[in-house]
């Protein structure tokens, strides 16, 4: 059972609408937390996908991170592909276009 924290960043995540991504970071900040490695931690453990679409989550840098669902990065990244967002060397391209900023 996700804990209250979790079910918190699940609510948060489910506000990123297709086409678009976020950061771990600005999860965090939405949650005012610089605990960026906890929302990473409730993301893997994230039993609602795709209803909660963690893929749309990265790294600061506009790097993938990681993916903890069958198929692993390859299928996050083909995921996000089949939403519009291109991924270039690891690396979303377009990064501040995609961009999602989070409401408090």
């Amino acid at each position: 059972m996700p804990s209250k924290f979790c079910d918190k960043v699940y609510g948060i995540i489910k506000k990123i609408p297709p086409g678009r991504i976020t950061t771990y970071k600005e999860v965090a900040r939405c949650l005012n937390t610089r605990a960026y490695r906890a929302v990473g931690a409730a993301l893997k453990a994230n039993p609602h996908a795709p209803e909660v679409p963690c893929h749309r989550v990265v790294k600061s840098d506009g790097s993938i991170g990681g993916y903890s669902a069958k198929g692993g990065v390859k299928k996050k990244i083909m995921i996000l592909e089949d939403e519009g967002v291109h991924v270039c060397g690891g690396r979303i391209d377009s990064f501040k276009r995609r961009f999602f900023r989070l409401g408090k």
